[in-house]
């Protein structure tokens, strides 16, 4: 059984660690690196939803976790796949008794573990991603364990959803400057005023089908654009 007062203990020191993150990378590193401590559990993982659909996995505690969401996403079935897609806590107290996916269940224990528990990451703005926990041990997630689980991945998504707001935020500040100095470069060389210039961007974005990012980080590089 987990101890219920040292889990809530760390919760205050993860929520600092993720608050002080840099960026998404290091919010779900410390999530996964507190899941071990506080759940006592062998291996955890974060797969994160993305915009082109295929999730992403940008930190798991063993190379083993790594194997068993690369097997798993391959195929798109499994407890990871059902979670992310309902939103639904998938709990698998002995994978010598699971029926649901075979194949995957085949390939999970021959890496040693026994149980897992799934659980879906998740803010009023939508769905974030999932965290994974793996244990050697059969029945090693209860109650208790869930109901951390389920605290645990609460604060995680709000901290890897601002996490994202923030960097996709920056971003958006960086690709203004590039668009800017872009911009100038043209109204400078060609006598264009500020809309013209700005039209020209957006033209060789569309015809190229390239970013409008990527155009003005070309047009700094190289200072011309063809065609212009």
């Amino acid at each position: 059984m987990t101890d219920l007062g040292s889990a809530a203990d760390g919760f205050s020191r993860l929520a600092l660690e993720m608050h002080d993150a840099s960026g998404v990378d290091e919010t779900v590193e410390a999530l996964v690196e507190f899941a071990l401590k506080a759940l006592n559990c062998e291996y955890a993982g974060v797969a994160l939803h993305t915009a082109g659909g295929r999730p992403d996995v940008p930190a798991v505690t063993d190379p083993a976790v790594a194997e068993i969401y690369r097997f798993q996403l391959a195929g798109d079935d499994g407890p990871l796949a059902e979670c992310m897609r309902d939103r639904a806590t998938v709990s698998i107290p002995d994978l010598v008794e699971e029926t649901r996916w075979p194949e995957w269940t085949k390939k999970v224990l021959e890496l040693g573990v026994r149980s897992v528990l799934d659980v879906p990451l998740w803010t009023g703005y939508g769905a974030v991603g999932v965290l994974g926990l793996y244990s050697r041990r059969p029945e090693a997630f209860g109650v208790d364990e869930e109901a951390i689980a389920h605290i645990l991945a609460r604060h995680a998504a709000v901290a890897v959803a601002t996490a994202r707001r923030e960097e996709n935020l920056m971003v958006a500040v960086d690709a203004r400057k590039l668009v800017g100095q872009a911009m100038g470069i043209l109204m400078e060389r060609y006598d264009l005023d500020s809309d013209r210039a700005f039209e020209v961007l957006r033209r060789y974005s569309q015809d190229t089908n390239t970013k409008l990012r990527e155009v003005a980080q070309q047009l700094i590089d190289s200072r011309r654009l063809p065609h212009v």
